[in-house]
């Protein structure tokens, strides 16, 4: 991987700090907050998770459940983070990222997924997550963020492109789970 999206980071860490708060009346109220997720959270990253699912028609394919979250986010050796996007103390979105090695860059943060639920969206929280997500990377020398985008999903790509992000039509996606992973995993 190229060096080039390390300009994603620099864009996106100067919008947002990781606490996001906008006024709405004289006691300056937050309406917008970015938190990083706890083991309580775990149910309501499922639940935002299935909500991303749906929206990306993939809901029959999410076999995660808390447990796993809880296992795998807050144990002894996390494998990944969330950020809780919450607006007038609300759950609305969420950002959840790991660790990733580049042969060519070194280390980054890898954006598995980012959710604002519907009417919340066109607020800026998805720009505040992915501005979070942003000063994290930084923060911990991190050197680019990856992460993917439905090619139909217009909203999100106009997003990503104004935030100087590159799309890497070159690349190609590949997965290769169930059955098919046993049967290569049993020719080792």
């Amino acid at each position: 991987m190229a060096a080039k999206p390390t300009a994603v980071i620099k864009i996106l860490s100067n919008l947002y700090s990781l606490r996001v708060h906008k006024t709405r009346t004289k006691e300056s109220t937050p309406m917008l907050s970015i938190r990083s997720a706890t083991v309580n959270d775990a149910g309501l990253l499922r639940t935002l998770i299935r909500e991303l699912a749906e929206f990306e028609r993939e809901l029959d394919s999410v076999t995660i459940q808390e447990s796993d979250l809880e296992r795998d986010g807050f144990g002894p050796t996390p494998k990944f983070r969330a950020l809780i996007a919450e607006w007038d103390g609300q759950p609305v979105g969420y950002a959840f990222f790991f660790g990733y090695y580049s042969t060519w860059a070194g280390p980054g943060l890898y954006l598995e997924d980012i959710f604002v639920r519907p009417q919340f969206r066109g607020k800026g929280i998805g720009r505040a997550l992915l501005a979070a997500v942003a000063r994290i990377a930084k923060n911990e020398n991190y050197q680019a963020m990856r992460w993917e985008v439905l090619d139909w999903n217009q909203n999100a790509i106009d997003l990503y492109k104004s935030l100087g992000a590159e799309l890497r039509d070159e690349w190609t996606s590949v997965l290769l789970t169930g059955a098919a992973l046993q049967r290569l995993a049993e020719k080792a």
